[in-house]
């Protein structure tokens, strides 16, 4: 039994660790190497996520040849194209300035991937979603922990998962959940980019927190 509690202090650092973890972009990474001890200990909190029926059903790829990077930046633009088309009527001439991806500016990509079990996993036998949703709480842990490092990272979704499944040598058990690029950064803006970009707004707790039902 562990009965630490924390004090005030270190729930406010927690508090900002959170209120400040950006998704990071391309143009604010640095050429600057990733300690191993930095990638082990963000790969440490991924391994210490919660996960349904203690299944752990996550795999990790570390990424540093750009042959391999340069591989996955194809499949990006291309479905970067596709996408473009479905934000001409609205924000076109924003989408076509934003940077969203970093895969060649990082020094480390990282693709996680859920793996499925061949036996019945305890507690995910009616929702067989809680093991991607196990391998996210991971993914979480890790983007907390690089921004306490004082490191930069990204999420790349706009990708052909199973292109990049099959670059990486993902087998039929195995699903890319999220495609990460880590990095030292320029700056880490006080905003999420996307807000100070006019994208979208915050939202409140009073348009997303409901009482008994949703409506």
């Amino acid at each position: 039994m562990n009965h630490r509690l924390f004090n005030s202090v270190e729930q406010n650092i927690l508090r900002d660790i959170m209120r400040l973890r950006r998704d990071v972009r391309g143009n604010r990474f640095l050429e600057k190497e990733v300690g191993d001890f930095q990638l082990d200990a963000i790969l440490d909190a991924a391994l210490m996520a919660p996960s349904v029926g203690f299944s752990q059903p996550w795999r990790f790829v570390i990424i540093r040849e750009e042959h391999t990077k340069q591989q996955v930046a194809k499949v990006f633009h291309e479905e970067n194209e596709k996408a473009i088309e479905l934000f001409k009527d609205t924000k076109a001439n924003l989408y076509t300035k934003l940077k969203l991806e970093g895969i060649t500016e990082a020094p480390i990509n990282i693709a996680v991937f859920y793996e499925a079990s061949d036996t019945p996993v305890l507690g995910q036998t009616s929702m067989l979603e809680a093991g991607q949703y196990s391998t996210v709480c991971a993914i979480q842990n890790m983007w907390l922990t690089a921004r306490a490092l004082n490191l930069g990272m990204g999420w790349v979704s706009i990708l052909d998962a199973n292109k990049v499944s099959t670059i990486l040598g993902a087998n039929a058990k195995q699903s890319l959940v999220a495609y990460l690029c880590l990095g030292h950064v320029d700056t880490f803006y006080d905003r999420p980019e996307l807000e100070t970009l006019g994208w979208a707004d915050a939202k409140s707790a009073s348009d997303v927190v409901f009482c008994e039902k949703l409506s």
